[in-house]
């Protein structure tokens, strides 16, 4: 028996949208399962291959600040999908977030971010860029009261962070991984 939804509740209708579905499962059982619609994004980790170094944010997350009292979050830069494609979503997104304007982008893959709650498929890409790239100031959009800190942080500083499990994003950690895993020489032995 295939799976299938029976009927959706939503119980809020904003930027994003949280409802409560009637699923009949597998075994013909009914179970209610919440859902959380806000569409699909794009994450980026833009790195300078030259200097080994990564451009990240530090930003107010609020979940982790309810769930652990965390009150910044390293995160790659990441928005959602609006208008086009994932890609020049992802660079409108570093431009807005970190000032740097990407020319190629490395597609690494698209993934549920939290498939037992959302519908966010995220878009992964690693992008290079150099010291010419820097076209604006960045910070984040205006009105979206982001408050967005700019990092630029060496690549084996990421990497250990990586290994130590200091990296609670996970959008961010894959891309370290990946990146490591495309261009082992732009890390330490």
């Amino acid at each position: 028996m295939k799976a299938e939804i029976l009927s959706i509740r939503f119980l809020h209708e904003g930027w994003n949208r949280f409802g409560l579905a009637r699923v009949r499962l597998h075994d013909g059982s009914v179970a209610e399962r919440a859902i959380e619609d806000h569409g699909h994004s794009v994450g980026i980790l833009p790195y300078d291959p030259e200097r080994r170094v990564a451009t990240l944010v530090r930003e107010l997350r609020v979940p982790p600040l309810f769930a652990s009292g965390e009150q910044v979050q390293l995160e790659a830069p990441a928005g959602l999908i609006d208008d086009g494609g994932p890609e020049e979503n992802a660079r409108r997104e570093v431009l807005e977030e970190v000032g740097l304007r990407l020319h190629g982008l490395d597609f690494v893959g698209a993934a549920y971010s939290c498939a037992s709650l959302t519908t966010e498929k995220i878009h992964l890409y690693l992008a290079a860029y150099g010291r010419g790239d820097r076209a604006e100031e960045g910070g984040g959009a205006e009105g979206e009261h982001e408050n967005i800190r700019i990092i630029e942080m060496p690549l084996a500083e990421l990497a250990a962070m990586a290994d130590r499990a200091e990296l609670t994003d996970l959008k961010t950690l894959t891309l370290v991984l990946a990146l490591r895993l495309r261009h082992p020489e732009l890390f330490p032995a």
